[in-house]
């Protein structure tokens, strides 16, 4: 998979996805990932990307040209096949388990634009994005946050990128539960001991209490996982 990034803040991706799975991922060759400064496609001397809003209000908005001009070369540049563009915005499709695994499963070039200020014209919208994902209920600074997030929830579920591929098989969400907790040595840490049906060496009965568990949390914590 090809990831494009175009931000106006390179750095707030660079850190972040130089790490971890995310520099395995890369090392390895399943995924390449690649940041952008919108600024390289402004035209004028200034490198100016943003402009007040007709009609007058608060802030600023980013403008079309530049926004059209970078995803128009990084689809001309790509050698993946077709190409998905996605707008960070928190007037987005809230993002989740399975938009990550439709994205990672069906896709093999996105580019991510990230929105900044009051957002962007609303033709890049219309006539450029496939799709608006949000992160959730809240306003960030910037969408190049946000990309951080989408690009390692995907960039994970690709197979080989986790030493182990059943560890995405049992994240949180991916079975539409939380994950069951989790312990490791000592068995007992200042009297608190491990549970002994983790000890018990029986497998059946170790699965049916981190089910039990799992749907326990899940209906405490998140009820609106299990539709109440």
């Amino acid at each position: 998979m090809h990831i494009d990034i175009v931000t106006l803040f390179p750095r707030l991706c660079e850190g972040p996805l130089s790490e971890s799975m995310m520099k395995r991922a890369q090392d390895k060759g399943l995924a390449t990932i690649q940041i952008h400064n919108l600024r390289d496609w402004a035209t004028d001397k200034h490198h100016v990307t943003d402009e007040p809003p007709y009609g007058g209000g608060q802030g600023m908005v980013l403008k079309a040209e530049p926004i059209f001009s970078a995803v128009e070369d990084l689809r001309a540049k790509s050698v993946a096949g077709g190409s998905k563009v996605l707008l960070m915005s928190p007037g987005g499709v809230r993002f989740d388990q399975k938009i990550a695994a439709r994205i990672t499963c069906g896709e093999r070039h996105i580019i991510i634009l990230c929105g900044h200020y009051e957002g962007v014209d609303q033709r890049v919208v219309e006539h450029l994005v496939d799709e608006e994902i949000s992160i959730g209920d809240y306003v960030l600074t910037n969408g190049a946050l946000a990309a951080n997030v989408v690009v390692d929830a995907v960039v994970r579920l690709i197979p080989g990128v986790l030493g182990d591929d059943q560890s995405a098989v049992d994240d949180s969400f991916a079975t539409g539960l939380l994950e069951f907790p989790q312990f490791t040595r000592p068995v007992e840490f200042r009297g608190w001991r491990v549970p002994d049906i983790l000890l018990s060496g029986n497998h059946a009965a170790i699965d049916a209490w981190r089910l039990a568990q799992a749907k326990e949390k899940t209906k405490r914590v998140r009820p609106d996982l299990l539709g109440e």
